[in-house]
């Protein structure tokens, strides 16, 4: 890349400007950035930051449908904010823009409806030693196991899924979801959900979808039809020690304030204090495409959430996409600080015929903010597109496009 993702922080003095012409003159001489107008909104349009696998820390990767690259928020985290700043993500997934906020020494604040969120996140906060790890899985009865829900046998041989009912167990008994757990056994869970289903050996299950969306279980004895396998036995423990290695192997967390975590809806979270947050650096679910309640059932029967109880909205036309967002941006202008700013990411949709960034532009209006520009970084398909057959320029996500907001000062 022709500028660097970790350049110096911008001084909280320089004004709203000084970003708008850093993105301008982004990568030049040997990259030029494209500006266009349309609509009455302004667009640059350059590679901003690299579209390569595994080019950030280990410690981000864990899948999780529909997430950004952890560039993404180093390029906002880096040049808007101060080391101590409380960086936020009110939609954080699997929480990739407060992993990153702590690793550049930031405050990591996030929030998200889904539990799993939390349980996806937090260890990696705070992550225990690979003999840690190692040390806390012989802790585990592994002969305990009993299996309750025999349609899971789809996935899993009978003595893996037993040694993932041991896991469950002790893990309910031992982490409850109403407190906050001893870090090695939160970071066994976050790796057991991670490694639940997926389509290579390094998986508990037998080949299925990616790691980022669970089938039915009517619809994996297709897929077991279709390809003639059956559920092999898995060590579920050398599985679990070899993705902590994986994890880690970047080397430890960097230092950072103390980390606010949250489960709630993106417009009303109260624990955060007014004016607290320097950079929001976020993306919200995208109309109704993708799903996200039955993609996570999996991940949410071994963690002993009820999904049904998660209420994750689906909105199916954009106006009531466009409200939404209207609804979180009016929090945004409650939690940031003025001066403070908002990347509002919103990728492509539906071929490109749908442009939420334009819907994020006029939500945006008559709140107490000035908005700056649209930001599109430009890409080409990774593996993870290429395994849903897609290539770059026909369908799929080929852009980042990013709504960028600063909040007044007066």
């Amino acid at each position: 890349m022709p500028d660097s993702l970790f350049d110096a922080v911008l001084p909280q003095s320089r004004s709203a400007v000084s970003f708008v012409d850093s993105v301008r003159q982004f990568g030049m001489p040997a990259q030029t950035t494209i500006e266009r107008n349309e609509g009455g909104i302004p667009y640059l349009v350059n590679e901003f930051w690299t579209s390569g696998q595994r080019q950030a820390h280990s410690i981000h990767e864990l899948s999780y449908r529909a997430c950004f690259k952890p560039q993404l928020p180093a390029f906002f985290i880096g040049r808007l904010t101060c080391p101590g700043d409380a960086v936020h993500d009110p939609f954080m997934g699997r929480g990739t823009t407060p992993i990153q906020a702590a690793l550049m020494g930031r405050q990591p604040v996030g929030s998200d409806i889904n539990p799993l969120s939390i349980l996806l996140t937090r260890p990696r906060l705070n992550p225990p030693t690979l003999a840690e790890v190692a040390l806390g899985l012989q802790k585990i009865d592994w002969n305990a196991g009993v299996i309750d829900n025999a349609d899971l046998l789809a996935f899993y041989s009978e003595r893996t899924l037993r040694h993932i009912c041991a896991l469950r167990c002790w893990l309910l008994q031992h982490a409850p979801l109403d407190r906050v757990p001893d870090p090695v056994d939160d970071w066994i869970r976050m790796v057991a959900l991670n490694r639940l289903t997926g389509h290579s050996p390094g998986f508990f299950s037998v080949y299925t979808l990616p790691p980022n969306q669970a089938v039915s279980a009517r619809s994996q004895r297709k897929i077991n039809e279709q390809r003639g396998q059956i559920p092999p036995d898995r060590d579920v423990i050398k599985l679990i020690l070899r993705k902590s290695a994986s994890l880690l192997a970047s080397g430890r967390m960097a230092a950072h304030p103390r980390a606010l975590l949250l489960t709630g809806p993106a417009d009303a979270t109260p624990a955060i204090s007014d004016a607290s947050i320097g950079l929001v650096v976020t993306s919200p679910p995208f109309l109704d495409v993708v799903q996200y309640a039955e993609d996570n059932w999996l991940r949410c029967w071994f963690a002993a959430i009820n999904s049904a109880d998660v209420a994750i909205a689906r909105h199916r036309t954009e106006a009531a996409w466009q409200e939404m967002v209207r609804q979180t941006l009016t929090e945004f202008a409650r939690v940031v600080r003025p001066g403070g700013h908002v990347a509002f990411e919103v990728g492509e949709v539906r071929g490109g015929r749908v442009l939420l960034e334009r819907l994020v532009w006029e939500a945006a209006g008559g709140l107490p903010f000035d908005r700056l520009l649209v930001m599109v970084n430009q890409q080409s398909f990774t593996k993870t597109a290429n395994c849903w057959g897609v290539s770059n320029n026909k369908k799929g996500t080929n852009t980042n496009r990013i709504v960028v907001l600063r909040r007044r000062v007066h």
